[in-house]
């Protein structure tokens, strides 16, 4: 499979349909011989699934990972809501770290390293977590609206990198880079992944938040499937497909095609 297939494939149980999806687009040959691989979850609170990427998705992306290579592989998130580890607690990602042995990382407490790109218009700077640029990311979002950027799924789900103690302005810890208004929020999106972009995206669409991210009601019947691609942009596209949105209403998706990806990747 080339770089820009999304696999979408129908959900039974996590373990069967992720290693489906991951086979899907030859992941394996991109796992061997990684040295660290981040699995990245969407911890914006500490609301159950579907708000937050479950722990079972999480470890089965884990076992997928173990299973290919021989990386060290570790959970890393900076929650948005709360804490980073209030929110491993409450939605059960402790018990994984028991269960599979596996490190929790709280990006918000890591080492940073400063980047800069004069060019950008909304962040000329950006500090990130060192670790992240010494390793494999995967990201694992949840399909769901949003209230502003209308969709928030692999690209929007970097802004979970960023430490809190530099773009914290309101209880929302990374509320800095949400900006005055919608359009704003798109472009500090766009900018941010072309710092630091997902390398592989696991996406999470067993269910689906149909108006919000945070409450209204879920995608009715539930979307059933799990999707898989290296592209973030083709991914993304696919998932608003799956929310009944254009991908070409959606700013950041629009403005990062033919520059972080292709929305229109091929899909098996």
């Amino acid at each position: 499979m080339n770089g820009r297939t999304v696999a979408v494939v129908d959900f039974t149980t996590y373990a069967r349909s992720v290693a489906a999806a991951l086979d899907a687009i030859a992941a394996p040959a991109a796992l061997r011989g990684q040295p660290r691989i981040f699995l990245k979850p969407n911890l914006i609170t500490d609301a159950p699934h579907p708000v937050t990427t479950p722990p079972e998705c999480v470890e089965a992306v884990l076992d997928y990972c173990r299973a290919h290579s021989n990386a060290s592989v570790a959970v890393a998130e900076g929650a948005g809501g709360l804490d980073t580890t209030k929110a491993y607690r409450k939605l059960g990602y402790d018990a994984l770290s028991a269960r599979k042995n596996v490190p929790l990382i709280d990006l918000d407490r890591e080492e940073l390293v400063r980047l800069e790109n004069p060019n950008f218009e909304y962040l000329p700077e950006l500090y990130l977590p060192r670790c992240l640029l010494h390793g494999f990311l995967i990201s694992i979002p949840v399909l769901k609206a949003h209230s502003m950027s209308q969709v928030t799924l692999t690209l929007k789900n970097m802004m979970g990198v960023v430490p809190a103690k530099y773009y914290k302005s309101s209880a929302f810890r990374k509320s800095k880079l949400h900006g005055r208004n919608n359009r704003e929020l798109h472009r500090y999106i766009l900018e941010l992944n072309q710092y630091r972009k997902p390398d592989l995206t696991v996406l999470d669409a067993t269910v689906g938040m149909a108006e919000a991210h945070l409450w209204g009601r879920t995608c009715e019947p539930p979307v059933n499937k799990i999707l898989a691609s290296f592209d973030p942009v083709a991914i993304d596209a696919a998932g608003t497909q799956l929310l009944g949105f254009d991908w070409r209403t959606i700013d950041h998706i629009a403005s990062a095609d033919g520059l972080l990806g292709h929305a229109d990747g091929a899909f098996t």
